[in-house]
Order: C-alpha cells, then sequence, then structure tokens
C-alpha cells in the first residue's frame, strides 16, 4: 500500500497519497469523508499533463498540510524550472490553495489539470463493493462543478469552487496560466460536503457557506483544549512529545453530531469516525483527570441512544448502550444494522463505571440524578438480556445472523476468541473481562445508588450480587493447573483456556482474589505475554498466536493502560511502571502517537515496534493512553474531596511534574522522580 497522509476536523477527513493526490481505491478509505460518506473519490493534480513527485510534505498538524512537488520522474539530477505547492486545511470539507512557481528567467504557460469525481461510496462500500442503487449526476453552474448523489431521501452533494477562472467540464477543472519570470500564480479550491435531510432541506451545508467551521476556528478549539489541560513538566522527552501529541489528536477526534450540536469523539482514523459505545467510555475514562469537560456530551449521548426495545436487526434490547453509530447510506436504507448498532456487551456495564468514575472526580452530582433512569436499565440489562443462559455471567451471541458481529467483546475480529490450541468455540460466549466489568458495574451503581439516588435497599442488594459474582466467578474461570483465568466460558461452561492480555481487565475491575494477584501480574509481564514494548493480546505459545494477527498477538496501546490500571490496583507498582515506560519509549517511533495496535515482536528482534499494517491513527483510545499512564505513574486516586498523590515513576525517565489537574477539588499540582530499582 502506498504512504498515505491524513488530514482531519472530527469526522470529516481527507486521505490521500504523499503527492496530495486521490485516486479509488477498494481496500483503504482513500478520499474526502464526512459522515460516512466520500464526497470526493478522485483529486488528482497535472501539470501539462504529467503526474506530480513530491518533494517533501509539511505535516505537523493534524488539520492542515502542504505538499511541495514537481513534474516528472524524481532523479539524481533534478534541473525543474517550476515546481508545485499545494496548501490545504480541512474543516467541515476542505481548502486548497495551489500555487506553481516559475524559476527561469523568462515567461512560461502552463496548463494545470484537476481532475475531479465522487463516488459518494458508503464507508462500508469500500472493502465490499456494491453497485450503488442512486443515480449521480455533474452539472456546470456558475463557473461551479456540482456533485449530486440521490437515492429516495438520501441526498449528497460536492460543491467545488475556484476563486479564479476556469475551464470546468464534468470530468474536473483546467486553468490556462501564463506566469512571469520567477513569478508565481495561486489559485484557491473551495469543497463543500453537503447533506441533506429526508424531507429534502439542507441540513448540514459544509464548508465554505454558511456555517462553516474555519481554520481560525479550528485553531481556537484546539488551542483552548490544550491551554485548559493540566501543564506537563518532565524529564522524559518520549512522554513530553506523547502527551502533546496526545491532546492534539484527542482534540482533532471531536465532532460535532450531525443533528443534536454537540461535540463527541469519533473513535478512530479511517474506519472508526464515528460515536463508539467501548471505544468512547474507555477514552472518556482515559482522559477524565485531564479534560473532564469532554465527558458529558457522551455520558448524555449514550443514554439518549439507549436501547428500548428488541430489535434483532440492530442487537438491541432494553437497557443495553449503544455500540457504534452510523451515518452512511447502508445504515440508512438498512443494509447495516448501525442505525445505531448494539452489538456489544460491554458497554452497557462500562457506561455505569464512567458514570460513577466522572463523579468520583468532578462532584457533579447533577448529571447523576439526571442519568439515574439510565443506570437502573443499564445495570437491570447486566442481569436480564445480558445474562442469556441465566447462569449469573454476561453473555454475547447476535441475533442478526446476516451481518451481526459474531465476538461482541473489545476482541471483536472473528478470532479472537479460542481455546489455547487455536480452535474457536461457539457461541453463547462469556468473556473474562464482561465479568470484571459488570462486577464493577454493580459495586459503582451501588455506590451512585446509596449517596444520589435515595435507595439504600437497592445498593445492598448490588453488592449482594457483586459478590456472589466474584466468588463464583474466582470459582468457574480459574483454571488451577496454569494459574490463571481463562479467557471464556463456552456454552457448556468448559473453560476456553487461552492465555491472553484479558486478564489484566481483571486486575482492573477489581474481580480478582487478592491471592491470585500476583500470578496474573507474573504473567502478564512473563515472556508469553509482554513482548518488551508491551502486553500482546495472545501469548506467543498459544495455538492462533500471530505477532501480526489483529487480536491474536499484537501490542494494543488502550489494552496496556488498563492491564497497568490495574496492576497499579492490586499494588503491582513497579510493573505497572514498567508497562508506562515500554508505552511511552514505543511512542517514540511513531512520533508520539501511538496507533491502534502494533505487531508483537520482541523486542529483542525487532530494537523498534512494528507497524500493524492497517492500524487506525489517530485513534481515540490510543491517544487517551499517554494520560492514563501518566495518571498511574503519579499514583493519582479521588478521595471524597481530596486528590491522592502517591507516584512511583520508574528508574530513568527522570523528574514528572503534572500542574493545574481539575476535579471536585479545584486544580492541584502533582511531583513525582524516578525509583531506583529496589525503592518500592
Amino acid at each position: 500500500m502506498k504512504e498515505l497522509v491524513s488530514i482531519l476536523d472530527g469526522n470529516t477527513f481527507l486521505v490521500s497519497d504523499r503527492g496530495g493526490d486521490v485516486e479509488p481505491s477498494l481496500d483503504f478509505p482513500t478520499g474526502l469523508f464526512a459522515f460516512d460518506t466520500r464526497f470526493l473519490s478522485t483529486w488528482l493534480l497535472l501539470l501539462d499533463g504529467e503526474r506530480l513527485q513530491p518533494l517533501s510534505v509539511d505535516d505537523d498538524e493534524t488539520y492542515r498540510t502542504r505538499y511541495f512537488l514537481v513534474p516528472g520522474e524524481p532523479s539524481h539530477f533534478l534541473d525543474t524550472k517550476v515546481s508545485i505547492i499545494r496548501s490545504r486545511a480541512i474543516g467541515d470539507g476542505f481548502d486548497e490553495e495551489l500555487t506553481v512557481l516559475n524559476h527561469s528567467g523568462q515567461e512560461m504557460t502552463f496548463t494545470v489539470r484537476l481532475e475531479i469525481a465522487a463516488d459518494f461510496a458508503d464507508l462500508f462500500e469500500i472493502k465490499d463493493v456494491q453497485p450503488k442503487q442512486g443515480s449521480r449526476t455533474v452539472k456546470i453552474e456558475d463557473g461551479a462543478l456540482r456533485l449530486t448523489y440521490r437515492r429516495e431521501a438520501f441526498h449528497r452533494e460536492t460543491l467545488v469552487r475556484s476563486s479564479t477562472p476556469v475551464e470546468v467540464d464534468n470530468g474536473g477543472m483546467t486553468f490556462s496560466i501564463r506566469i512571469e519570470p520567477h513569478g508565481e500564480w495561486t489559485t484557491r479550491l473551495k469543497i463543500s460536503t453537503v447533506i441533506y435531510g429526508a424531507r429534502g432541506e439542507e441540513i448540514r451545508n459544509r464548508l465554505p457557506l454558511a456555517g462553516s467551521r474555519s481554520t481560525a476556528a479550528i485553531q481556537a478549539e484546539r488551542a483552548e483544549i490544550i491551554a485548559d489541560a493540566p501543564k506537563l513538566n518532565c524529564s522524559s522527552e518520549p512522554m513530553a512529545v506523547a502527551y502533546r501529541r496526545s491532546l492534539e489528536d484527542l482534540a482533532s477526534l471531536r465532532y460535532e453530531s450531525i443533528t443534536l450540536g454537540v461535540r463527541l469523539m469519533a473513535a478512530g482514523l479511517p474506519w472508526f469516525m464515528t460515536l463508539f459505545g467501548r471505544d468512547s467510555i474507555i477514552t472518556s475514562l482515559q482522559v477524565l483527570p485531564f479534560l473532564p469537560d469532554i465527558v458529558p456530551p457522551t455520558l448524555m449521548m449514550l443514554a439518549g441512544l439507549q436501547g428500548y426495545r428488541v430489535d434483532d436487526f440492530r442487537d438491541e434490547e432494553p437497557g443495553k448502550i449503544l455500540h457504534e453509530l452510523r451515518y452512511g447510506e447502508t445504515s440508512g436504507f438498512e443494509e447495516q444494522p448501525h442505525s445505531p448498532y448494539y452489538g456489544s456487551a460491554d458497554s452497557t456495564a462500562l457506561f455505569v463505571i464512567l458514570l460513577d468514575e466522572y463523579e468520583r472526580w468532578t462532584g457533579d452530582s447533577g448529571l447523576i440524578k439526571e442519568l439515574e433512569y439510565p443506570t437502573r436499565l443499564a445495570l437491570d440489562w447486566i442481569d436480564t438480556y445480558g445474562d442469556l443462559l441465566g447462569t449469573g455471567y454476561l453473555w454475547y451471541e447476535t441475533r442478526n445472523s446476516r451481518n451481526g458481529l459474531e465476538n461482541q467483546c473489545w476482541k471483536d475480529s472473528w478470532d479472537g476468541i479460542s481455546y489455547s490450541d487455536g480452535r474457536l468455540p461457539g457461541f453463547p460466549r462469556a468473556t473474562c473481562e464482561l465479568q470484571g466489568y459488570a462486577y464493577d458495574a454493580k459495586r459503582r451503581g451501588a455506590r451512585l445508588a446509596r449517596l444520589f439516588f435515595n435507595d439504600p435497599q437497592y445498593a445492598d442488594q448490588l453488592e449482594r450480587e457483586a459478590a456472589a459474582l466474584k466468588e463464583r466467578f474466582n470459582r468457574d474461570f480459574w483454571l488451577p493447573d496454569r494459574e490463571y483465568y481463562a479467557l471464556a466460558l463456552d456454552r457448556d461452561g468448559t473453560p476456553v483456556d487461552a492465555l491472553s492480555s484479558n486478564i489484566g481487565h481483571l486486575l482492573w475491575s477489581g474481580i480478582v482474589d487478592e491471592s491470585r494477584a500476583g500470578r496474573i501480574a507474573e504473567h502478564l509481564l512473563g515472556p508469553r505475554l509482554f513482548s518488551g514494548w508491551g502486553v500482546r493480546t495472545l501469548a506467543d505459545d498459544q495455538g492462533r498466536y500471530n505477532p501480526i494477527g489483529y487480536h491474536v498477538g499484537t501490542v494494543w496501546p488502550f489494552d496496556n493502560s488498563l492491564i497497568a490500571w490495574g496492576l497499579w490496583r492490586y499494588g503491582f507498582r513497579e510493573e505497572a511502571a514498567q508497562i508506562c515506560e515500554s508505552m511511552l519509549a514505543a511512542s517514540h517511533y511513531f512520533n508520539g502517537r501511538l496507533p491502534e495496535a502494533f505487531a508483537g515482536y520482541e523486542r529483542d528482534l525487532t530494537d523498534f515496534p512494528v507497524q500493524y499494517p492497517t492500524a487506525c491513527s489517530p485513534q481515540a483510545w490510543s491517544a487517551g493512553t499517554p494520560l492514563l499512564l501518566l495518571r498511574i505513574l503519579l499514583g493519582l486516586e479521588p478521595e471524597d474531596e481530596h486528590l491522592i498523590i502517591d507516584p512511583y515513576v520508574p528508574q530513568g525517565m527522570g523528574r514528572v511534574e503534572l500542574l493545574d489537574i481539575p476535579g471536585r477539588w479545584g486544580r492541584v499540582d502533582a511531583l513525582g522522580r524516578s525509583h531506583g530499582r529496589d525503592d518500592r
């Protein structure tokens, strides 16, 4: 696959090659996308009929970039008389400025051509190509090119305008230009993406028309987010770079809901540029000590879209929190169930966990009381629809046999859950971390019921249920001959015995018996799971292990952040710090931006973390990882009206100072310094 360059603002993003060109792709979403629709599938620049070659690309900022180009094939001897600069910025569409520079001592003429097309593909159609059901039209009006797609009430348009005179045809725009000696020529192109509602009204008129989001507005919002976040002073350059990059990426992934006008967090570029239950909740947990203001819109949106009926197509059930919300054509015409789709078995318990953690940090009891009913519904779902077999555990099995998700835990690829010998269990499945989340949700729900719902009897009930679940879990999931917890139970209650990273989530949830926590920590930091860069998703001696398999051997930063949090919770501070150090060291090789996942090769083998070929980047819960790692290293934990600060910084990381940490206590500072190896 060609090296690609992406820019984004919210869920509007543009992916091009390193020359800035876009050509239709059948395996990766190149082009201009907004709300799950590709508004430009071809954007190809030609000079006198020739493709251009990149000299350099300035892509330091997430929402704009510049390409420095020359005509002809690259060679050791370059004697070009002309060069081109493409400067572009994305907002609710995108602007591109083209500058052609004449480096000769005589006047020159050129033909500048832009090939332009829009296939209006749904994001789900990129990999699974299907004939479009609607009709596409191209119109030339007032020197602009209008590309339109209609399928019944589904109506999308792309409008391209130029700041200078241009010849427009159905396939693009042509500029015939004359440049004086050592002179230059510039034009500005404005691309609007227009979304119409079911009644034909224009509900989303994108850049540059009324209601657009300018570059200045993007800069101002991102500057405000970074200014509001705690200030980090530290000796570790990887930590400093990763922290700054994470804040920038988290700001860039915020998007405005198409109808409600609230700012939400998209999960990741390119495939997941929308609201996800699991991803959005975990990202919120990671960033809560740093950016608490982004959490309430997520909680409110998830509560507002909480399941209220039984719908097999969408895997919807009363009380269930959604998995994924899409806006594209295939969802609108129910060819995909994502409008929204509820195929995750963990988002409901995670919703309750986030709500409680949010109150513990912020003291915002008003939001807790406002969301009492959705919270009760979520807790009820765990014991009703979530317990498919009536065994007291959380199970999953899709009822949508056509295109529902088979695996509805975070390892949701087809082979993400397996026995140690590589066999796949049948359905339903009860993965171990689901039980941990349910346990934690019940305990936290009990706290909310006692303190805010004025229902001590309900609180007592939830605490009894949590205690019973913990006892039952430690009996049924523990593998005494291997001294770790099974990855899952199959329908018959037989343990799915693979050794996986999921056991680290159990530490985070608190469901692990204290007597067994040490052995779990040893497994997590042992050579079978720990690569040196992080904990692998699957141990390297398991049947399905593959260091570049999506959920069967790669290292996921978010996964490691929760594992480190779990180790910290059980008092394994040095082990938690080891994972923090490995993640921050890996981030250095990705210019501070941790990707969705990277390969599980041994650190001694590669000397650097090997990229996973199709990893999302930026991705929200990877961007949130350095923030959670900082919380762990500094030992930050809210306790009533105070913030406990109990740092453990690994040797060689030096001084770590975090200033103006927000919370119910106002703003406080935290300081940590490196420990010696034996200083615990």
